[in-house]
């Protein structure tokens, strides 16, 4: 019985969007039903619709059929919350991936976007430098193909201090309401018509005057975030997901809703921009140096990005592949380099007898023989320092970086700085981005003596100033390499630990979250809870208020995976 239900649904599913754009059984789905990082479950069936019509009649037909829905765009799954998890729904999963839907529209000469579900950061960022303008992240996650939409729902980014995470207030999205009635909600503020089809074509034909768009007073970004990062004796982080601030409609959603498109502003391109880069061996030296900048400057830093040696480590040997893809081919290459080792590993792992891991252990050796990627300054700084900032400042910030660094940090035996070159800037940032795959590199390549990866993503308050000692060492101990980096002026830290074989995982997770509670940190910071991290009360409310149903992403948060969350 089971299985004609599925040859029905498939059936049904095909004559929708065609069979090409439909996909069954485990081994062809393993790619999307596993995460980059972390998660894997099941699924009856992956859909891949090619336009905004086809992403509703699919929806329309799934929920008629009570199936559950996870909807994906590039699947970098950072904390689970994109695949399934497990085997134990009480209903059918199907998953919608959206990455052929990567319409942009641009809105009053630039200003503001318009981006469709599986519109990338790097298509925009790419689409935007003719206007001189600029979105909210530039590089991190879209070197790994991420979606704009995905940024939205997930609470991403901040890390570019004045323009603020990911966030707005204009969407256009589809819910099932606690009738079990599909509703599409247009909160575009563009009239787009009336009837959900006809609200979908002009979208997707862009059948309105895009330079003509009436003025809203609703939020296309997070505006008020320079601001708030200003407040460095706060006890209370600056940013984290389940800030109620930052919970609105698909903003923040985790996939509880079915999001065809999202309205954001952009930002204007700076004119000049400098890179500094620092290093010392007191890491309350760099307390310090937040706390001045944030008070005393007149305009904030684009950026400041913290590193602790075993990160600058880890990406120096895990992501050096990743780092000359990058350099030498462009981000464009990231998204088809992935894709390309999903395909191989799914290959490899049909053959008896041969490492899942070997198409990774052969970049690895590769690399391994290339001369060093990192500019002689930055890798001079390694040997005399194991803590590191990145401060990126542009116009009128670069002058006032400048003359602190000088008045305060010139000459001192436990700190040094320079002022980066194009090629050093460029290197030193690309090196900081790639060392968020090191994690997963390093558990893949050393499984042997390794186990899980615990990855926590921390959003400290913004008084905290023993950062630094904040990690238990029974955790490094039971942690076969660690990795420390930061966000450093929003206090939002990322502490992997691939853990011994023989470690407790959940003791070692309890006991670190546990100690982060008493101190008033939040978790996540920037990716949504996903099956990793437990909902707190207020995020999982709002949760069932979007899908009180439990028909999309169900399990999120630790939730409960059945229908009405029974």
């Amino acid at each position: 019985m089971q299985n004609h239900q599925e040859q029905k649904l498939k059936n049904e599913l095909v004559l929708i969007i065609g069979s090409n754009n439909v996909i069954t059984g485990d081994l062809k789905t393993k790619s999307y039903r596993t995460g980059i990082r972390v998660g894997e479950g099941s699924a009856i069936a992956v859909v891949t619709p090619n336009d905004l019509i086809q992403l509703w009649k699919v929806v329309k037909l799934c929920v008629s059929r009570d199936k559950i829905l996870i909807i994906q765009a590039a699947n970098t799954s950072l904390t689970g919350g994109s695949t399934p998890n497990g085997d134990d729904y009480d209903r059918d999963v199907v998953i919608i991936n959206t990455m052929k839907l990567d319409k942009l529209i641009v809105l009053n000469k630039g200003n503001e976007i318009i981006a469709f579900p599986g519109a990338t950061l790097y298509k925009l960022e790419k689409e935007l430098i003719p206007l001189n303008r600029e979105p909210h992240s530039v590089i991190g996650s879209s070197c790994i193909g991420a979606s704009i939409v995905g940024g939205i729902c997930n609470n991403s980014g901040g890390n570019l201090i004045n323009r603020g995470p990911a966030y707005t207030e204009l969407s256009l999205y589809a819910r099932l309401n606690i009738n079990g009635e599909l509703e599409l909600i247009n909160h575009l503020g563009i009239n787009l018509g009336n009837e959900p089809e006809e609200i979908l074509t002009n979208l997707q034909n862009s059948n309105f005057d895009s330079f003509n768009i009436a003025k809203t007073k609703k939020k296309g970004s997070d505006n008020n975030y320079k601001y708030r990062i200003r407040d460095s004796n706060a006890n209370t982080p600056a940013r984290y997901n389940a800030d109620k601030r930052r919970l609105y409609e698909a903003s923040g959603c985790a996939g509880k809703i079915v999001v065809f498109a999202v309205r954001l502003d952009t930002f204007p391109k700076t004119d000049s921009k400098q890179v500094f880069y620092i290093g010392s061996n007191e890491p309350s030296t760099f307390t310090q140096i937040r706390k001045d900048i944030l008070i005393n400057f007149n305009n904030l830093p684009d950026m400041m990005e913290y590193m602790h040696y075993s990160s600058f480590d880890g990406a120096s040997k895990y992501g050096k592949d990743i780092f000359l893809i990058i350099k030498y081919l462009g981000k464009h290459f990231m998204p088809l380099f992935f894709k390309f080792k999903r395909l191989i590993d799914l290959f490899i792992s049909i053959i008896p007898f041969i490492q899942e891991n070997i198409f990774d252990q052969i970049l690895q050796l590769i690399v391994n023989f290339l001369p060093d990627h990192l500019p002689n300054r930055v890798r001079e700084f390694r040997y005399r320092f194991n803590h590191y900032l990145i401060i990126v400042s542009s116009d009128s910030v670069i002058g006032e970086t400048k003359n602190y660094l000088k008045d305060n940090f010139q000459m001192k035996e436990h700190i040094d700085y320079f002022e980066c070159n194009e090629k050093e800037g460029s290197d030193i940032l690309l090196h900081r981005y790639v060392s968020g795959l090191a994690p997963k590199r390093s558990q893949v390549l050393n499984n042997n003596l390794s186990s899980e990866l615990l990855p926590l993503d921390i959003a400290l308050p913004r008084n905290c100033e023993n950062w630094y000692e904040l990690i238990p060492e029974e955790l490094i101990n039971n942690s076969y390499q660690s990795f420390q980096m930061a966000h450093f002026m929003c206090m939002v830290f990322h502490w992997d630990f691939v853990l011994k074989k023989d470690a407790d995982y959940k003791y070692l997770k309890e006991k670190i979250l546990k100690q982060l509670d008493q101190i008033g940190a939040k978790y996540p910071a920037e990716h949504n809870v996903g099956h990793f991290y437990k909902a707190d009360e207020e995020l999982a409310n709002f949760y069932k208020e979007l899908d009180p149903v439990n028909c999309f992403n169900a399990g999120i948060g630790q939730l409960s995976k059945n229908k009405f969350y029974k």
